[in-house]
């Protein structure tokens, strides 16, 4: 059984949802320190002028706050924004209307925080994949595991019945492979594809929020989420 554990994002790139299309069992792990310039609260958006940032703001935060603690900021009207952001910079794709109405899905519930909001938008876009068959998604607090790093993730893993962990590129700087041996769970990094598809605005990079797929391609994006995994002494 693979299991994959990640922070939640907010509508993240391409390559998180094939995490979850690889995973069986899919942790979000939101009890971990919160970290400013992450891609918890904001998210890659490309435009006819370049790049730029689609960004849910803050509350104010201690340095120690964990994701599922941090409170949204509605002083503004951050959503109509990021709607105008949307409409504006996808303007002319196929299927803008199903971006939209995913984003209006995920902000109409007005979540009070941060990690409820990037979860939610996480799951909605696995819906509109359909990519839930046959898998689960829970919350780390759900399994009461203490401790952290490695040995947690580890432990994460054991608990659920995993005999696979699929990680992005990050857990070359952390993971004890050794230990997962001996536990006979095998560690497998993702291998992106980096699989190209129709896009607005010039050269392609797949680095952007997956909105943009949606509203290039609509459902028929799924077949462009469709990277793999490879275990980590065959790197």
């Amino acid at each position: 059984m693979n299991v994959v554990i990640s922070q939640p994002m907010l509508f993240p790139w391409i390559g998180l949802i094939e995490q979850v299309r690889l995973s069986d069992t899919f942790v979000f792990y939101d009890d971990v320190q919160f970290s400013k310039g992450s891609f918890t609260n904001r998210v890659q958006i490309k435009t006819s002028q370049g790049m730029c940032w689609m960004t849910v703001p803050i509350e104010k935060t201690s340095s120690a706050m964990a994701i599922k603690d941090i409170k949204i900021c509605y002083k503004q009207n951050w959503q109509n924004k990021h709607f105008k952001l949307i409409e504006q910079s996808l303007a002319g794709a196929m299927y803008l209307k199903d971006a939209l109405n995913l984003l209006e899905s995920v902000y109409s519930k007005n979540h009070k925080y941060l990690g409820e909001l990037a979860k939610e938008s996480i799951t909605a876009v696995v819906n509109y994949f359909d990519l839930l068959k046959n898998k689960k998604i829970i919350n780390v607090g759900d399994i009461k595991i203490p401790g952290a790093g490695s040995d947690r993730v580890l432990a994460v893993v054991k608990s659920l019945g995993g005999n696979a962990y699929i990680s992005g590129h990050g857990g070359l700087k952390y993971l004890k492979h050794l230990m997962f041996d001996e536990s006979q769970i095998s560690v497998k990094y993702m291998e992106y594809k980096l699989t190209k598809y129709r896009q607005l605005h010039g050269e392609f990079t797949p680095y952007v929020s997956i909105l943009d797929l949606i509203a290039n391609c609509g459902k028929t994006g799924k077949n462009v989420i469709c990277s793999d995994a490879k275990y980590y002494k065959e790197l």
